[in-house]
């Protein structure tokens, strides 16, 4: 219970909410980019079990961009920036895909979730810093290519931790939708991802002879109630920034956030 944990935990979870929900809200990644390796370590710092350490931050970063997805998509779809039929399409493989990829997920070692999270992101920040132009006549695909893009998003975004938005983003990008509909549009994304990931991570997790106290399957609640409380204040914030910043300094920001996290988590 919240009670008996250290209080300088409780203030960092809290921290940890302030900035994941700014970043959420403002580049419509869900926070997970940040959440999941800073668990990480808060959670070693906790003496939680090594071997489910990943498993851990990832299922618990899920649970928060639930609701960081929530409060940041209400805010861009009241800027009219959300592409509604883009979003339906793209859920139901989303939806599916998240319960493959907390299958897999639950098979693989702790640190093999680390490595591919970090190489994951330097791979995004690359694209989204190189700027390379979609070809002018490129538009999102029919149906039934993006309920399988849907589905890949879905699965790699469980296997991270994340709410999709560094896979989501750039995919929008590529078929020439603006960034700040890109962002809007990928907020909305998330929840589905998140639903689905979390879900599936405590089904897997249920039973898991390894897990701490105060744990519902993979999910560690006391983290993700006090990140959540944070999100509530940040996210609507962060998502209100999308609609003021140039967008140059908005791809530069999130191509500088995805090297950083995924240089500290590889070394």
């Amino acid at each position: 219970m919240l009670m008996g944990i250290d209080f300088m935990i409780l203030v960092i979870y809290f921290l940890l909410g302030l900035l994941a929900g700014t970043l959420g809200g403002l580049m419509g990644i869900g926070g997970g980019i940040i959440i999941v390796p800073a668990l990480h370590y808060i959670f070693i710092g906790q003496g939680f079990p090594a071997e489910i350490l990943m498993h851990l931050a990832v299922a618990t970063s899920l649970a928060t961009i639930v609701f960081t997805s929530i409060f940041a998509s209400w805010i861009h779809h009241h800027k009219g920036a959300v592409r509604w039929r883009a979003v339906g399409m793209l859920a139901p493989g989303i939806l599916l895909g998240g319960m493959v990829g907390a299958t897999i997920a639950n098979f693989l070692p702790s640190d093999t979730l680390r490595i591919g999270f970090g190489l994951f992101e330097l791979m995004v920040a690359v694209q989204i810093a190189s700027d390379v132009k979609p070809l002018p006549h490129r538009d999102l695909p029919a149906t039934g290519a993006l309920v399988s893009v849907g589905g890949g998003i879905g699965m790699l975004s469980t296997l991270l931790g994340i709410g999709g938005g560094t896979l989501t983003v750039p995919f929008l990008l590529w078929c020439n939708v603006s960034m700040r509909e890109a962002v809007a549009t990928s907020s909305a994304c998330g929840l589905p991802i998140a639903l689905a990931g979390t879900t599936s991570m405590i089904v897997t997790g249920w039973n898991h002879p390894a897990l701490p106290e105060d744990c519902l399957g993979y999910v560690y609640w006391p983290a993700a109630l006090v990140i959540v409380a944070a999100t509530f204040i940040a996210a609507p914030f962060g998502a209100r920034q999308v609609h003021r910043l140039p967008i140059k300094t908005l791809k530069r920001l999130f191509a500088i956030v995805l090297t950083v996290v995924g240089v500290r988590m590889l070394i």
